[in-house]
């Protein structure tokens, strides 16, 4: 079954939602091909922030640190359910259009769900920086891309347009505004890291070939918006 993902590297729920799939898809038996899809949710953010992803979320929303802290223990324990180790301690996004490019040239040679899942491994559990260059040529060996024709990419603006186009998309015609975004079969949409029994129910549907119903934008419990990510 096809499946259209749209995520950025630096969303803990993107990769929830990843794992929720991945584990109902399994369990019915499906096998699914996966396409991701770029969505940057901070495209002005510097390669490598100087202050925590937890300063600079309680800055932002004016929240105090125990409360950001508080909201980041929760997410962890989420991803924990899903055998995710969220370090979130040390996770510290910074800007992830290169990242973006990488996974378009992993998807090329049909290793983008490896990309995909490396990076999120190296940015949540590694805690690495995953706008440096020096952490997209780890993940990118870590997978088996060939490092001259990566180092050809990051030289250049080669997959620039692939990234610019899949956002685009999202926003002028999917109306996404926050990550996870699923479409499955190409018919049917589901916003958020939704529990398992919703992923179940939206497998059969696609299976089935019912009619295709409206994003589910409401209520998604777990997205990541504008650089910061909410249980509500």
């Amino acid at each position: 079954m096809r499946v259209d993902i749209w995520s950025d590297v630096v969303c803990p729920f993107c990769y929830i939602g990843k794992k929720r799939l991945e584990h109902v898809a399994a369990e019915a038996g499906i096998e699914l091909e996966i396409y991701w899809h770029s969505f940057e949710l901070d495209p002005d953010a510097p390669a490598v922030h100087t202050t925590s992803n937890t300063e600079r979320l309680a800055q932002k929303y004016g929240r105090t640190t125990a409360q950001v802290e508080e909201m980041e223990r929760q997410v962890a324990a989420m991803a924990a359910d899903e055998g995710i180790d969220f370090q979130w301690q040390k996770a510290n996004s910074g800007n992830t259009f290169n990242a973006h490019r990488i996974i378009h040239l992993a998807q090329s040679h049909g290793l983008g769900n490896e990309a995909e899942e490396a990076f999120f491994y190296s940015y949540m559990t590694q805690g690495l920086n995953i706008g440096e260059r020096e952490t997209l040529e780890d993940v990118a060996a870590r997978i088996g891309l060939n490092p001259v024709e990566v180092d050809d990419v990051l030289d250049s603006d080669e997959f620039a347009e692939f990234v610019r186009h899949d956002e685009q998309i999202a926003r002028e015609q999917l109306n996404v505004t926050g990550v996870p975004f699923f479409v499955f079969d190409q018919r049917i949409a589901l916003a958020g890291a939704q529990p398992r029994d919703v992923f179940a129910h939206v497998l059969k549907q696609a299976q089935e070939k019912s009619d295709a119903v409206e994003p589910n934008t409401t209520n998604t419990g777990a997205t990541c918006n504008d650089d910061s990510c909410s249980l509500d």
